[in-house]
Protein backbone atom coordinates (compact mmCIF):
# COMPACT_ATOMS: atom_id res chain seq x y z
CA UNK A 1 0.00 0.00 0.00
CA UNK A 2 1.02 3.88 -0.75
CA UNK A 3 0.75 5.34 2.93
CA UNK A 4 0.47 9.14 2.82
CA UNK A 5 2.94 10.19 5.20
CA UNK A 6 2.37 13.99 4.45
CA UNK A 7 -0.38 16.09 3.28
CA UNK A 8 -0.50 20.09 3.40
CA UNK A 9 -2.60 22.53 1.56
CA UNK A 10 -0.65 25.06 -0.70
CA UNK A 11 -3.64 26.82 -2.62
CA UNK A 12 -7.44 26.44 -2.44
CA UNK A 13 -8.34 22.98 -3.55
CA UNK A 14 -4.73 22.15 -4.66
CA UNK A 15 -2.65 19.87 -1.90
CA UNK A 16 0.82 18.26 -1.84
CA UNK A 17 0.71 14.61 -0.63
CA UNK A 18 4.15 12.95 0.21
CA UNK A 19 3.60 9.42 -0.56
CA UNK A 20 5.45 5.81 0.31
CA UNK A 21 7.12 4.37 -2.71
CA UNK A 22 10.27 3.83 -2.64
CA UNK A 23 10.50 1.65 -5.92
CA UNK A 24 9.38 4.43 -7.54
CA UNK A 25 11.30 7.54 -6.15
CA UNK A 26 14.59 5.44 -6.75
CA UNK A 27 13.83 4.88 -10.67
CA UNK A 28 11.97 8.40 -11.52
CA UNK A 29 13.32 11.13 -13.09
CA UNK A 30 11.88 14.65 -13.91
CA UNK A 31 9.06 14.39 -16.42
CA UNK A 32 7.48 11.73 -15.85
CA UNK A 33 3.93 10.77 -13.79
CA UNK A 34 2.42 7.78 -12.33
CA UNK A 35 -1.00 6.71 -12.03
CA UNK A 36 -3.01 6.94 -9.06
CA UNK A 37 -6.16 5.14 -7.83
CA UNK A 38 -7.31 5.82 -4.30
CA UNK A 39 -9.65 2.93 -3.44
CA UNK A 40 -9.77 -0.14 -5.77
CA UNK A 41 -12.91 1.09 -7.88
CA UNK A 42 -11.59 4.33 -8.68
CA UNK A 43 -10.70 6.19 -11.29
CA UNK A 44 -7.42 5.93 -12.47
CA UNK A 45 -5.39 9.72 -11.71
CA UNK A 46 -2.06 10.79 -14.10
CA UNK A 47 -0.51 13.01 -12.00
CA UNK A 48 2.98 14.07 -12.75
CA UNK A 49 5.67 13.48 -9.95
CA UNK A 50 6.57 16.60 -7.97
CA UNK A 51 9.64 15.71 -6.30
CA UNK A 52 10.63 12.39 -5.22
CA UNK A 53 13.10 11.42 -1.80
CA UNK A 54 14.94 8.43 -2.56
CA UNK A 55 16.40 7.86 0.96
CA UNK A 56 12.90 8.22 2.51
CA UNK A 57 11.54 5.92 -0.53
CA UNK A 58 8.65 9.27 -0.92
CA UNK A 59 7.41 10.75 -4.15
CA UNK A 60 5.66 14.24 -3.71
CA UNK A 61 2.61 14.51 -5.96
CA UNK A 62 0.51 18.08 -6.15
CA UNK A 63 -2.97 17.79 -6.72
CA UNK A 64 -5.97 20.63 -7.99
CA UNK A 65 -9.23 19.33 -6.78
CA UNK A 66 -11.17 19.29 -10.14
CA UNK A 67 -13.64 16.89 -10.40
CA UNK A 68 -15.47 13.79 -8.36
CA UNK A 69 -11.92 11.84 -8.76
CA UNK A 70 -9.94 14.83 -6.94
CA UNK A 71 -12.87 15.19 -4.48
CA UNK A 72 -12.61 11.91 -2.68
CA UNK A 73 -8.45 11.69 -2.97
CA UNK A 74 -8.94 15.57 -0.91
CA UNK A 75 -10.42 13.20 1.69
CA UNK A 76 -7.27 10.76 2.31
CA UNK A 77 -5.33 11.86 5.72
CA UNK A 78 -2.23 11.34 6.59
CA UNK A 79 -1.63 7.53 7.75
CA UNK A 80 -4.25 6.60 4.83
CA UNK A 81 -3.08 4.63 1.76
CA UNK A 82 -3.58 5.06 -1.59
CA UNK A 83 -4.90 1.82 -3.56
CA UNK A 84 -2.47 1.66 -5.85
CA UNK A 85 0.46 3.95 -7.59
CA UNK A 86 1.64 2.67 -11.13
CA UNK A 87 4.65 4.30 -12.45
CA UNK A 88 7.13 6.09 -13.36
CA UNK A 89 5.29 6.45 -16.71
CA UNK A 90 6.45 8.75 -19.60
CA UNK A 91 9.05 9.53 -21.17
CA UNK A 92 11.67 11.77 -19.57
CA UNK A 93 12.86 14.82 -20.09
CA UNK A 94 15.61 15.32 -22.34
CA UNK A 95 18.44 16.86 -19.77
CA UNK A 96 22.05 17.97 -21.48
CA UNK A 97 24.05 20.86 -21.00
CA UNK A 98 23.01 23.81 -23.02
CA UNK A 99 23.15 27.00 -21.52
CA UNK A 100 19.93 29.26 -20.26
CA UNK A 101 16.61 27.47 -20.15
CA UNK A 102 14.13 28.99 -19.55
CA UNK A 103 11.15 27.03 -17.17
CA UNK A 104 7.10 28.69 -18.06
CA UNK A 105 4.92 27.52 -15.31
CA UNK A 106 1.22 28.41 -14.92
CA UNK A 107 -1.48 27.78 -12.14
CA UNK A 108 -0.39 23.85 -11.13
CA UNK A 109 1.87 23.36 -14.17
CA UNK A 110 4.25 24.84 -11.69
CA UNK A 111 4.30 21.42 -9.81
CA UNK A 112 5.63 19.42 -12.86
CA UNK A 113 7.97 22.15 -13.65
CA UNK A 114 10.08 21.67 -10.80
CA UNK A 115 12.03 18.33 -11.14
CA UNK A 116 12.76 19.71 -14.79
CA UNK A 117 14.13 22.58 -13.03
CA UNK A 118 16.22 21.04 -10.90
CA UNK A 119 17.28 18.45 -13.24
CA UNK A 120 18.50 21.18 -15.52
CA UNK A 121 20.03 22.92 -12.42
CA UNK A 122 21.86 19.75 -11.17
CA UNK A 123 23.61 19.62 -15.02
CA UNK A 124 24.94 22.93 -14.90
CA UNK A 125 21.96 25.03 -16.90
CA UNK A 126 21.18 28.69 -16.21
CA UNK A 127 17.39 28.48 -15.55
CA UNK A 128 15.12 30.97 -15.27
CA UNK A 129 12.03 30.98 -14.28
CA UNK A 130 8.67 32.26 -14.60
CA UNK A 131 5.49 31.55 -12.45
CA UNK A 132 2.20 32.56 -13.53
CA UNK A 133 -1.23 32.02 -11.41
CA UNK A 134 -4.49 34.23 -11.21
CA UNK A 135 -3.68 35.55 -7.72
CA UNK A 136 -1.20 35.42 -5.07
CA UNK A 137 -2.73 32.53 -3.45
CA UNK A 138 -3.19 30.29 -6.25
CA UNK A 139 0.84 30.97 -6.67
CA UNK A 140 2.48 27.72 -5.57
CA UNK A 141 6.06 25.97 -4.81
CA UNK A 142 7.12 29.53 -5.17
CA UNK A 143 10.36 28.36 -2.60
CA UNK A 144 11.03 24.99 -4.56
CA UNK A 145 11.31 26.70 -7.54
CA UNK A 146 13.43 29.42 -5.96
CA UNK A 147 15.94 27.06 -4.81
CA UNK A 148 15.92 24.81 -8.47
CA UNK A 149 16.17 28.23 -10.27
CA UNK A 150 18.72 31.11 -10.67
CA UNK A 151 16.17 33.19 -10.86
CA UNK A 152 12.45 33.34 -10.28
CA UNK A 153 10.15 35.85 -12.60
CA UNK A 154 6.44 35.95 -10.87
CA UNK A 155 3.34 37.34 -12.43
CA UNK A 156 -0.42 37.17 -11.87
CA UNK A 157 -3.01 38.18 -13.38
CA UNK A 158 -4.96 40.64 -10.76
CA UNK A 159 -1.56 42.22 -9.78
CA UNK A 160 -2.20 41.22 -6.37
CA UNK A 161 1.96 39.31 -6.21
CA UNK A 162 4.53 40.18 -8.91
CA UNK A 163 4.14 41.66 -11.97
CA UNK A 164 0.53 42.19 -13.47
CA UNK A 165 1.03 40.31 -16.53
CA UNK A 166 0.59 37.15 -17.94
CA UNK A 167 3.55 34.83 -18.93
CA UNK A 168 3.91 35.17 -22.31
CA UNK A 169 4.59 38.74 -21.72
CA UNK A 170 7.53 38.49 -19.31
CA UNK A 171 8.95 35.57 -21.57
CA UNK A 172 8.74 37.81 -24.54
CA UNK A 173 10.42 40.53 -22.55
CA UNK A 174 13.48 38.37 -21.10
CA UNK A 175 13.84 37.31 -24.51
CA UNK A 176 14.40 40.68 -26.28
CA UNK A 177 16.27 41.50 -22.88
CA UNK A 178 18.91 38.46 -22.39
CA UNK A 179 18.43 37.11 -26.04
CA UNK A 180 17.60 33.82 -27.54
CA UNK A 181 17.52 30.88 -24.44
CA UNK A 182 18.68 27.36 -25.11
CA UNK A 183 14.98 26.07 -24.84
CA UNK A 184 12.20 26.91 -23.01
CA UNK A 185 9.73 24.69 -20.99
CA UNK A 186 6.39 25.30 -20.77
CA UNK A 187 3.68 23.58 -18.10
CA UNK A 188 0.13 24.91 -17.86
CA UNK A 189 -3.43 25.29 -19.02
CA UNK A 190 -3.16 24.42 -22.82
CA UNK A 191 -3.90 27.70 -23.72
CA UNK A 192 -1.17 28.94 -22.19
CA UNK A 193 1.37 26.42 -23.33
CA UNK A 194 -0.27 27.08 -27.33
CA UNK A 195 0.81 31.12 -26.81
CA UNK A 196 3.97 30.34 -25.02
CA UNK A 197 4.63 28.10 -28.56
CA UNK A 198 3.17 31.24 -30.45
CA UNK A 199 5.55 33.67 -28.45
CA UNK A 200 9.01 31.87 -29.42
CA UNK A 201 8.11 30.17 -32.73
CA UNK A 202 9.17 33.63 -34.27
CA UNK A 203 12.39 33.46 -32.49
CA UNK A 204 12.74 29.26 -33.34
CA UNK A 205 13.35 28.85 -29.65
CA UNK A 206 13.20 25.07 -29.43
CA UNK A 207 10.31 24.69 -26.89
CA UNK A 208 8.69 21.51 -24.71
CA UNK A 209 5.30 21.39 -23.94
CA UNK A 210 3.86 18.61 -21.45
CA UNK A 211 0.44 17.78 -22.09
CA UNK A 212 -1.82 16.55 -19.55
CA UNK A 213 -4.66 14.86 -22.10
CA UNK A 214 -7.74 12.41 -20.88
CA UNK A 215 -6.04 9.32 -20.39
CA UNK A 216 -7.17 5.89 -18.67
CA UNK A 217 -4.65 3.04 -18.65
CA UNK A 218 -1.51 5.53 -18.94
CA UNK A 219 -0.04 2.26 -20.99
CA UNK A 220 -0.52 3.24 -24.90
CA UNK A 221 -3.50 0.64 -25.20
CA UNK A 222 -6.80 2.48 -24.40
CA UNK A 223 -5.91 5.86 -27.03
CA UNK A 224 -7.66 8.00 -25.23
CA UNK A 225 -4.75 10.40 -24.36
CA UNK A 226 -4.00 10.53 -28.42
CA UNK A 227 -2.85 13.91 -29.82
CA UNK A 228 -1.63 15.04 -32.94
CA UNK A 229 1.76 16.40 -33.25
CA UNK A 230 3.25 17.33 -36.43
CA UNK A 231 0.53 15.80 -38.51
CA UNK A 232 0.69 12.68 -36.99
CA UNK A 233 -0.76 11.00 -34.29
CA UNK A 234 1.05 10.41 -30.82
CA UNK A 235 0.14 9.04 -27.36
CA UNK A 236 0.93 11.54 -24.49
CA UNK A 237 1.12 8.59 -21.94
CA UNK A 238 3.80 6.50 -23.75
CA UNK A 239 5.03 9.02 -26.39
CA UNK A 240 5.11 11.80 -24.41
CA UNK A 241 4.24 13.33 -22.25
CA UNK A 242 6.55 16.11 -23.34
CA UNK A 243 6.33 16.89 -27.40
CA UNK A 244 7.65 20.33 -29.57
CA UNK A 245 5.25 22.92 -28.37
CA UNK A 246 5.40 24.32 -31.98
CA UNK A 247 4.08 20.70 -33.78
CA UNK A 248 1.42 20.42 -31.09
CA UNK A 249 -2.23 21.05 -32.36
CA UNK A 250 -3.60 22.65 -29.51
CA UNK A 251 -7.02 23.48 -30.93
CA UNK A 252 -7.56 19.36 -31.55
CA UNK A 253 -6.35 18.69 -27.96
CA UNK A 254 -8.88 21.65 -25.99
CA UNK A 255 -11.36 20.12 -28.17
CA UNK A 256 -11.10 16.12 -27.03
CA UNK A 257 -10.56 17.47 -23.30
CA UNK A 258 -14.05 18.56 -23.58
CA UNK A 259 -15.98 15.71 -24.22
CA UNK A 260 -16.60 14.45 -21.16
CA UNK A 261 -16.98 17.90 -19.12
CA UNK A 262 -20.55 17.94 -18.55
CA UNK A 263 -20.64 14.19 -17.22
CA UNK A 264 -17.52 15.26 -14.98
CA UNK A 265 -19.60 17.66 -14.19
CA UNK A 266 -22.40 16.35 -12.92
CA UNK A 267 -20.22 13.55 -11.07
CA UNK A 268 -18.78 16.48 -9.03
CA UNK A 269 -21.97 18.14 -8.59
CA UNK A 270 -23.76 15.16 -7.38
CA UNK A 271 -20.90 13.86 -5.03
CA UNK A 272 -20.55 17.38 -3.57
CA UNK A 273 -24.35 17.11 -2.72
CA UNK A 274 -24.04 14.08 -1.48
CA UNK A 275 -20.67 14.51 1.11
CA UNK A 276 -23.07 17.87 2.40
CA UNK A 277 -25.88 15.35 3.05
CA UNK A 278 -23.50 13.36 5.23
CA UNK A 279 -22.48 16.76 6.75
CA UNK A 280 -18.72 15.87 5.43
Amino acid sequence: MFEVVSKQTLAPKVTRYVVRAPDIAKARKAGQFVMVRVGNQSERIPLTIADADPQAGTITLVVQEVGKSTAIMSTIAVGDAFHDVVGPLGSPTHIEKKGLVVCVGGGIGIAPVHPIAQAHKAVGNEVISILGARTKELLIMEAELRAASSEVLICTDDGSYGEKALVTQVLERLIKERGKPAEVIAIGPPIMMKFVAATTLPYEIPTQVSLNSVMVDGTGMCGGCRVTVGGETKFVCVDGPEFDGHAVDFDEMMRRQQFYADQEKLAYEAYLAGRAAQGA
